[in-house]
């Protein structure tokens, strides 16, 4: 009988919807998952899968710093990560250095099959690992070869998740009616979110690239609705950066007063 060649296998800390829609684009790849949820010891488990081909970190972003504070420093030259509002700052005060990084712009929600708004740019070692775990399952995604692209990447997500977020806590609706019908709205809070970005990155960034960016992934997905579930919080997150960092931010403080009402 002749030897099946058995694939690296793939570490997933937090099988959520996204983490799982990972694990099931490994496995069609021939890659063995091991899944590490909530309530099991991630320390405990490297011992079970020391070498890894890649690691991913797909928890939500308020438990992303818990998470990476867990890791093992075998596993740490192995980490992807997958989570919105990611920005270098949240992996550097971890110690490390150039992970695989995925923007991701797809949606998987209980009971729903995966929508893609637009490809997903992938970074890092591990880049081609995820790209064609993605691709397994006609997620479209595509590799980024430089930091600097990275970043734009990372911001450009963030000014669609916050701009949209924000402005729907005030007009709702969907993306492709935020913009025709309150164009002005969105333009002044995405201001504030430049300002926001350049503190967190320590970088000159191009705001108008960045927001026509954002609008390409505006009709990548037209009927988006603006207001999840998280915006209440996206907005307070981003207040209390701007007051640390007494920054000016008119539009942002000019909606949570609204919203206070």
């Amino acid at each position: 009988m002749k030897d099946l060649t058995v694939k690296d296998p793939v570490v997933i800390i937090g099988i959520g919807e996204i983490g799982a829609v990972f694990a099931r684009g490994f496995l069609r790849t021939g890659h063995p998952v091991y899944p590490i949820t909530r309530s099991m010891d991630i320390q405990a488990e490297r011992s079970q899968v020391p070498e890894p081909i890649v690691v991913i970190v797909a928890v939500g972003e308020a438990d992303l710093h818990p998470a990476l504070e867990k890791l093992p420093d075998e596993w740490k030259p192995r980490i992807a990560l997958i989570q919105n509002e990611l920005l270098p700052a949240d992996w550097q005060c971890h110690g490390l250095v150039d992970p695989t990084i995925a923007s991701i712009w797809f949606e998987k929600k209980p009971g729903q099959d995966v929508k893609v708004v637009i490809p997903s740019p992938v970074y890092g070692e591990h880049a081609e690992l995820l790209t064609g775990s993605l691709n397994a399952l006609d997620i479209p995604a595509y590799l980024v070869h430089d930091r600097e692209r990275l970043l734009f990447e990372l911001v450009r997500k963030n000014y669609y998740i916050l701009a949209s977020n924000i402005a729907g806590l005030k007009v709702g609706g969907n993306v492709s009616k935020l913009w025709a019908e309150h164009e002005p709205l969105v333009r002044t809070i995405a201001g504030d979110i430049h300002t926001l970005q350049e503190h967190l990155t320590g970088n000159k960034l191009e705001h108008e690239e960045l927001l026509q960016a954002m609008l390409v992934a505006f009709d990548g997905d037209p009927g988006h609705q603006c207001m999840g579930r998280s915006a209440p919080a996206r907005l307070q997150r981003a207040l209390r950066i701007a007051d640390e960092a007494g920054l000016d931010v008119p539009a942002l403080r000019e909606i949570a007063a609204a919203s206070r009402q």
